[in-house]
């Protein structure tokens, strides 16, 4: 066996050589920039400069290819066109992704629809985004005085207007009530249990559109408790016993649900009955849109939790915008999952889930987004417009952990053991969270 063993040491030592070299030039080479340096690591080959910008966009003419450099070939079967200039980065990854991450891009355009007299009602689970584990969303729209029936959850909701104004109404187990106004911009958020209504009002003439978020990703808009499908199911005799009238009383109610159904348009200056227990104490709506965004070098942002919607005590949310070129920087959530519904504008993320696993995904306006707990991400406005999207955490605050700020924060010496990196470099890493960076 030892005359065998000379041949292979000799091999394993040549491959370790040629492994750790530094190449003789390009771009990969080590530069002056790491000179205060220590020398680079010899267990490990550098990281490639390769180029992995977008390849096209979702507007672009062109057909495209599953060709990155000198990866891949060109397709020479049946292609949908539209659906692969949508997706760009699964079509022609960039060679930084690997390993397998699970899909975690829904949009909104291929859920089934729902659709009623007077509105619609589309949504997102676990049924068609299995990654979504503790989220689910709905897309949903009502024609001026139409009304989503008084119904209740066995999860929170948490609301997004999209566009139109409404009006909500809820009670709570202590026999309090409220009623309130939201428009364009504006939150809602109930709690399990605690029955609503939502209507649209009149003020722009087209009703309203809107996002609910559930803390549950196996939530389905179809098993939601409706009070006609109720008391439809309800013998009319213990109707009538309950609410101590006659049978009789009871002749007109529907034999099954509603779920959305047309009206009048409410009054904005509606006031709910006076309860004696009086009324709920911490408002089910927030005037997001009222709300200052918060600067940045590179776009924008408002956080809304418990701590200001004190109301919202399971689900917040970040709404941030970022300029072209611009992006939100590199961070992850500690412990809570974000379920992202974007806006306007197009965007690229990718997801690194530990242990040498990256995906790439490309989102634009109506797609969900959904990123697990501790997974590191980025998004990037890769269009020529302002990218805005929605952050939402299952959780009352909102947290995340900024890559520039930890390494920053973090004894230079340790930073530099680790990436071979300049003090000149260390020093531009930023000590606050950058949140949304400005182009380079």
């Amino acid at each position: 066996m030892a005359p065998l063993l000379l041949p292979l040491a000799l091999s394993v030592l040549f491959a370790t050589t040629a492994l750790s070299a530094p190449a003789a030039s390009g771009s990969r080479s080590v530069a002056s920039s790491t000179a205060d340096a220590a020398a680079p690591s010899e267990t490990v080959p550098l990281a490639s400069d390769d180029p992995n910008g977008i390849l096209f966009l979702p507007d672009t003419n062109i057909t495209p290819e599953a060709i990155r450099g000198p990866l891949g070939a060109s397709i020479l079967g049946p292609q949908n066109v539209p659906i692969d200039r949508e997706n760009a980065d699964l079509l022609a990854p960039p060679t930084t992704d690997s390993g397998n991450v699970m899909n975690a891009k829904w949009p909104f355009g291929l859920s089934h629809n729902r659709l009623q007299t007077g509105g619609w009602a589309r949504q997102q689970n676990q049924d068609v985004m299995p990654i979504a584990t503790s989220m689910a969303g709905v897309n949903m729209r009502l024609e001026a005085g139409a009304i989503r029936e008084l119904h209740w959850h066995k999860t929170d909701e948490w609301a997004y207007m999209l566009s139109g104004s409404a009006q909500i109404t809820a009670v709570n187990a202590d026999g309090q009530n409220f009623i309130g106004n939201v428009r364009q911009g504006d939150l809602w958020y109930f709690p399990a249990g605690v029955p609503h209504s939502i209507q649209a009002t009149n003020d722009t003439g087209d009703g309203t559109e809107f996002l609910l978020v559930f803390d549950d990703g196996a939530f389905s808009e179809d098993s939601t408790f409706l009070l006609t499908d109720w008391l439809a199911h309800v013998p009319k005799e213990v109707i009538a016993k309950n609410f101590q009238t006659s049978i009789s009383a009871f002749d007109h109610i529907p034999a099954q649900q509603l779920y959305i159904f047309p009206s009048a348009p409410p009054s904005d200056n509606q006031a709910a009955p006076k309860s004696p227990q009086g009324t709920i104490p911490n408002s089910f709506t927030f005037p997001l849109s009222q709300m200052k965004a918060t600067p940045l070098s590179g776009g924008t942002v408002k956080i809304v939790d418990s701590t200001i919607f004190t109301a919202a005590t399971a689900i917040s949310a970040a709404e941030v915008t970022v300029e072209p070129g611009a992006m939100r920087e590199l961070h992850w959530h500690p412990t809570q999952d974000e379920w992202s519904f974007f806006i306007s504008g197009q965007a690229r993320v990718t997801l690194f889930a530990s242990s040498g696993n990256a995906r790439t995904f490309d989102y634009e306006a109506g797609d969900v987004g959904f990123v697990p707990a501790s997974f590191g991400h980025f998004v990037e406005n890769i269009g020529n417009t302002t990218l805005h999207f929605l952050e939402i955490f299952n959780s009352g605050r909102v947290q995340d952990i900024s890559l520039s700020q930890w390494l920053a924060l973090t004894p230079p010496d340790l930073v530099k053991a680790h990436l071979q990196i300049s003090d000149e470099t260390i020093s531009k890493f930023n000590k606050t969270k950058p949140i949304v960076v400005g182009p380079r």
